[in-house]
């Protein structure tokens, strides 16, 4: 939600509501970034916090991305700008450049700097085991020493460093499975009542449509690696290239495949509250 665009997709709070609240961190990122990271939201996120706090109000921070919220939460990011480097100064978009090797390469070298990490990940997990490669390129230091630092301090703990604010209420909205599965069919069937296939038309044409002729489209960062729009990625290109009949299979087929990722997402972030706060 902190990208310009796509506001019926990403559930966006609309103008109304916003002006009952006041809102951060909404619409502020040209979709084009594509390095926009967890530590960019979190550095800007926190001074808004300690605003709010200054003025004795109370910051309510609204998922659910949850590693977002675990990074304004917990001690748990390592932000390597601010770390002494042992090495010359890498490119900010190294992790991208590390993401271009093949998986069993970049696995590979994980392997030979930090055995531990790359035990713990998944070697198809590009994102995350070059994450973990950019850290030690860029400190020095293996990824899995530095986590176990942060948990190791006081108030840290199994899954992270300890809590920034100790004060936090955490409000969790439970539901049975199979009434969450019916609500979120139904809130993809109400975005599409809304007008998400304009908006998606819209979005493709002014981003999206010349990274595909070019073969440069990129489903794995910034706005357009969010769920729903590659969903529909073959009924967007196909458009107007196609029989009615073969274009209305497409649309059916991304509203579907909108459905199951959905679900499974819900599933993650179930499981993410479970792991972190029920299990203790």
């Amino acid at each position: 939600q902190v990208y310009k665009g796509l506001d019926i997709i990403t559930n966006k709070v609309s103008p109304q509501e916003q002006r009952l609240c006041r809102h951060h961190m909404i619409s502020f990122v040209d979709p084009l970034v594509s390095n926009y990271t967890v530590v960019d939201f979190r550095d800007k996120a926190v001074p808004l916090i300690s605003y709010i706090f200054a003025r004795n109000k109370i910051p309510i921070v609204v998922g659910g991305t949850n590693y977002y919220i675990e990074s304004l939460l917990w001690k748990v990011l390592i932000n390597t700008k601010e770390m002494p480097r042992s090495a010359p100064r890498a490119d900010s978009d190294r992790k991208v450049e590390l993401e271009q090797l093949d998986s069993a390469e970049l696995h590979r070298r994980l392997s030979q700097v930090d055995p531990e990490m790359a035990a713990k990940l998944h070697p198809h997990d590009k994102r995350k085991v070059a994450r973990s490669l950019q850290v030690f390129e860029e400190t020095g230091i293996p990824h899995s020493e530095i986590l176990h630092q942060q948990q190791e301090e006081e108030g840290g703990g199994p899954l992270g460093g300890p809590l920034k604010y100790p004060h936090s209420c955490i409000l969790w909205l439970h539901a049975d499975q199979a009434a969450l599965d019916a609500r979120l069919e139904k809130r993809v069937d109400d975005m599409v009542a809304a007008g998400l296939l304009e908006e998606l038309r819209d979005f493709h044409r002014r981003y999206n449509q010349e990274k595909v002729a070019e073969n440069r489209q990129d489903y794995q960062h910034g706005i357009f690696q969010s769920i729903g729009f590659k969903e529909f990625h073959e009924y967007l290109v196909s458009e107007g290239k196609c029989s009615p009949e073969t274009s209305a299979l497409l649309l059916e087929k991304g509203i579907q495949a909108l459905k199951q990722v959905t679900k499974r997402y819900a599933r993650r972030q179930n499981k993410w509250v479970r792991n972190r706060f029920l299990k203790r």
